[in-house]
């Protein structure tokens, strides 16, 4: 131990006096060579480095609003506040004691004014809705938008930031209520009417192309934030992950009208409303298409997994037979059978090269030997590691301890 810290610490000296070594560090008889960690570049920077990429290309851009600047009164007043509340020795003793009690709607109020749009704009560029949806744009959520779902036994389920909710529970349409009547431009409530138009796709539900949605839900022209009186121009459709392919993201998105617009290229009958093909959708060539008339100011999303409730909706509803995805296990890799292997147990060893059917239908006869028809198997020993085991094969013992101690194959059984 003497010796490699002697090493290693004559390796780091040299480092800093500029000298790279080709040994940086002996332990425990291994060496590495070359740089050492935090000093060698990562594989993220070697490939960044050959792959390099145009900054002005990738650079992402904001088509949101921008966010409101509190005037200079207001931010005086909460200091201003705050000092006050520092200073106060009965806060400070009710602190102190456990005693002190905060009103939590007070706090999920300010939470939603100043915090709630950042956190919902971190957390779904982490789940890749941004990426999806708009490629290189994205937007900070400056609409709280207050989605419920409400199930039969009158229990209503909120869509928070990615939270699961099941097809089941998704089955009618979610209630959707917002503030439209306060400008987010400049945060004060507007005499005229304010329009909006709210779009449901789900960005992982398209069989054909990965880079394709269908759109679930759309209500244009929506006066004042009034979800019932806006334009239905496609009726709701509930979500149906297929079984296999784990969680799908439903994505709610909120876009603020310049003025009335006319959307009737996407509307769609009664007849064509469960033909998935009609439904196919891009959101953002939807955005620039319209991209000088609508600005998106509001996001909400959940995510949806399969349940047993899509199999009757599948046949009844989409009038189509249930899809229904397996992975396929690739198959074991097998080295070429060596004729001694070295520091391998000879009995495992062949059994690798068997067929499992025939190696399971050997066990289970040998079982069935011991096993009385009426009386059932033997009674197991009480002390199985006390019994000796004399003249026996070092490969047998181990079989032997396996079958005493019902360790390995013989749970199968």
């Amino acid at each position: 131990m003497a010796f490699s810290s002697y090493i290693i610490k004559s390796q780091l000296q040299r480092s800093i006096n500029g000298i790279t070594p080709l040994l940086s560090i002996i332990r425990n008889g291994h060496t590495i060579r070359g740089k050492r960690p935090g000093v060698a570049r990562t594989l993220e920077q070697r490939l960044r480095e050959e792959n390099p990429q145009d900054a002005e290309l990738t650079a992402r851009v904001d088509i949101g609003f921008p966010k409101l600047r509190a005037p200079k009164s207001h931010r005086q007043e909460r200091m201003q506040h705050l000092k006050v509340q520092r200073k106060s020795v009965e806060l400070e003793k009710k602190a102190r004691n456990h005693t002190l009690l905060i009103n939590l709607d007070d706090v999920s109020k300010e939470y939603m004014q100043l915090n709630r749009a950042y956190d919902v704009r971190i957390i779904a560029d982490h789940y890749g809705v941004y990426k999806d949806l708009f490629d290189l744009a994205y937007f900070t959520p400056r609409v709280n938008l207050d989605i419920q779902y409400q199930l039969d036994n009158g229990i209503n389920i909120p869509v928070y930031n990615g939270n699961v909710i099941k097809p089941l529970e998704a089955r009618k349409m979610p209630s959707v209520q917002f503030d439209g009547k306060t400008d987010p431009i400049t945060g004060k409530p507007t005499s005229s009417e304010n329009l909006w138009c709210l779009l449901a796709t789900n960005p992982d539900s398209y069989p054909a192309a990965q880079n394709k949605e269908i759109v679930h839900w759309f209500i244009a022209n929506i006066p004042n934030g009034e979800v019932s009186k806006g334009e239905v121009l496609i009726d709701y459709l509930q979500p149906f992950p297929p079984k296999g392919i784990g969680f799908q993201r439903f994505v709610f998105v909120l876009y603020k009208q310049k003025k009335k617009i006319d959307f009737n290229s996407f509307k769609m009958d009664k007849m064509s409303n469960n033909h998935l093909e009609k439904r196919t959708f891009k959101t953002l060539d939807f955005y620039r298409q319209y991209q000088d008339e609508i600005t998106p100011a509001g996001l909400a999303f959940y995510q949806t997994d399969y349940d047993n409730s899509l199999t009757k909706f599948y046949h009844e509803v989409l009038n189509m037979k249930e899809p229904i995805y397996e992975y396929d296990f690739p198959d074991i890799y097998m080295a070429d059978q060596k004729q001694f292997p070295l520091k391998r147990p000879f009995n495992t060893y062949m059994d690798r090269y068997r067929d499992i059917k025939q190696v399971n239908k050997e066990f289970l006869e040998r079982k069935l030997a011991k096993t009385h028809p009426f009386d059932g198997p033997e009674p197991p020993l009480r002390y199985p590691n006390a019994q000796p085991l004399r003249n026996i094969p070092s490969w047998l013992r181990t079989e032997i301890r396996k079958e005493r101690l019902k360790i390995g194959r013989i749970n199968d059984y």
